[in-house]
Formats: structure tokens, sequence, C-alpha cells
């Protein structure tokens, strides 16, 4: 399958136009595409446009808010707990943040839990956000039933991702992970794409492991590192249910259906006043002995920053069913789209 080739202030451009056109206001278009258009320049379109549709739909059901921004109550003068009101995700969590950060720095430790909010798209985002201001962010969100457990084969767990931002120069660390093999963005755009996925990632619906997408969407993927990560995966889910009273396991949903309010949980912690920036622990990785010579050591966030950067300078690729499905919305042909 061919895909369509463009840049980045074109795609942002039409998904921008698409919610403004959906009742979303302009700011929080503008905050919505541009997290998404990060993620496609990051080499991450699991978190990027592949999501757009989906959420102008819910919009258009009246399962997404395009205006809610989040009701806060402190619980404590660190605690902040937030019901989303069905808004979008990075609107609701930016929103969420920004309070927190104020509770952060003048008790030293500060956290918002968040129920009812669309998806939150990339989470290192917010954690990579949060460190540049010198704030050592956890961050950690539930999702669908996607995993099946260590030694299972039908579907209990979310990919329950977390992200770890710690302050750094002239860049943060920012880690970023699913607590799964892979993402089901992931799963969703190698099936767009029409690419296998990797042994090992996935059971069908009957249990039976598949590198199909298309017969993993109705299965379910494997926790990563075995035991270990079913183990972290499982702590996390049940972590950001108690804290949040979000739901759990098969009760969820709303982030990959366009009928259903979202009902998953998002838990962010903030600490201030570190006593050292990680600079030079991370620039002795970086230096250590390669296993490749031609292959530099890298710390999480190194690939990322360099694949955006060469998105920036050279633009990106959409599969093509996805662009025509943007362009759809808009009810102009694909290529009119690109000439923009």
């Amino acid at each position: 399958m061919v895909d369509v080739h463009t840049d980045l202030a074109t795609a942002q451009s039409l998904a921008e136009r698409l919610l403004v056109t959906a009742g979303v206001p302009s700011p929080a278009a503008a905050q919505q595409a541009e997290l998404l258009l990060i993620a496609e320049a990051k080499g991450m379109p699991s978190h990027g446009l592949l999501r757009l549709p989906r959420l102008l739909r819910r919009i258009a059901n009246g399962t997404a808010s395009p205006t809610n921004t989040g009701k806060h109550e402190w619980l404590s003068p660190c605690y902040l707990s937030v019901d989303g009101e069905q808004g979008l995700g990075p609107v609701v969590a930016v929103r969420a943040l920004e309070a927190v950060v104020q509770a952060a720095e003048r008790h030293g430790v500060a956290a918002c839990s968040i129920t009812n909010n669309n998806h939150l798209g990339m989470l290192g985002y917010y954690a990579g956000r949060m460190a540049e201001r010198g704030l050592v962010c956890l961050g950690m969100t539930t999702s669908e039933a996607l995993v099946h457990p260590w030694g299972g084969t039908e579907a209990m767990l979310g990919t329950n991702p977390l992200a770890l931002g710690v302050p750094a120069r002239p860049h943060p660390l920012v880690l970023d992970m699913a607590t799964s093999q892979i993402s089901m963005g992931k799963v969703h755009d190698h099936a767009l794409r029409g690419v296998p996925l990797e042994p090992g990632w996935a059971l069908d619906a009957a249990g039976n492991p598949t590198v199909d997408p298309v017969a993993a969407k109705s299965g379910s993927i494997a926790p990563f590192g075995g035991a270990k990560g079913y183990g972290l995966g499982l702590g996390l889910e049940a972590m950001v249910t108690f804290l949040t009273g979000a739901a759990y396991g098969t009760a969820v949903g709303g982030t990959l259906d366009d009928d259903r309010p979202s009902n998953k949980g998002d838990l962010f912690i903030l600490l201030s006043g570190a006593r050292y920036s990680a600079t030079d622990y991370l620039d002795q990785v970086r230096g250590s002995r390669r296993a490749d010579p031609a292959t530099p050591v890298a710390v999480p966030g190194d690939r990322a920053r360099a694949r955006y950067q060469q998105s920036v300078a050279n633009g990106i690729d959409i599969a093509d069913d996805l662009w025509r499905e943007l362009t759809a919305f808009q009810g102009v042909q694909p290529e009119a789209a690109l000439a923009e």
C-alpha cells in the first residue's frame, strides 16, 4: 500500500480544521492537532492521526465533548481530582497539570487523578513537558482490556502505559512505554498499512498466536517481558483504579469505540526540588562502550527527538486509507487537501 507524503504543517492544518468544524474551539483544536502531529513526527503513528477519525465520530455521537475542559476538586492541598466530563484528552490533562504544577512547587510533591477523559495521546508528551520545567513527572493511564495475563489467552488488562520525565540538559529523560508488547494503536496502524505483526506480539480471538493485525484486533496483545511486564501492567492498573475510582478490566471502554463514554483512569505525580540534574549520568550512559561501533548508545527520548527533526525537515508518511478517511470528513479529494 502506498503512503501519502506530506509536510507537518499541511497535516496539522487539516486536523485543526476538522476539529474546529466538529465544534472544538480553535485553541483546543490546535492543542489536540499538535499532539497528534508530534506523535506522527516522532514515528509513533499509533498515537497520531490514526486517532482523529474516531475522535470526530465520538464528538458527532455526543460521547466526546468538544468544549469541556474538566471539573477540578482539590481533595487535599497536594491532590487534585478531575472529572474530565468527556472532554478532549490533551485539553483536560494539560489544564489539570498546570494546576498541579503550582501545588508541586509549593509542597514538593503533588498529584492529579483524571476520570471520564478521552484518549490522552502520547503519554510521554506530558512527562517531557513537566521535566522541561524542572519537575520529575510520572504519568500512568489505563485502557480497555486488550492484554492477556501471563499464562492466559483472554484480554483482561489494559495496555496500561507509563511515562517518566526527569530533568536534564539539553533535553530531559523521557521514557514512554506500554506494559504490553505493543499498543493497540500500533496493531491498527499495521492493519491500515497491511504490515504483519512480529511473532509473539498477539493472539487471535481463539487464543492462537497470530501475526495478522486484523485478527489481533479481536484477540489480545501479549504483556511485554513475560511475567514481569504482566505484573507491572496489573499493578499499574490496580493503582490507577484505586486512586481514580475509574473502571478496570473488561468494564473499561471509550478509547477504541465510537459510542461509549470513556471511563478509564489517568494519574500524574509531580515532584519538585530536585537535588541534581540527570545530565552527567545520561552523558555517561551515552558515552559507554557500543555494541555496534556505528550506532551510538541512546537513552529514552533520543531517537524520538532525532526522528522528529527528520520529520520537520522531510515531512511524514500517512497511510493512504487514513488520509482518504480524513479528507472525506472535509468533503474534498485527497489530492486537493495536499495542495492546501
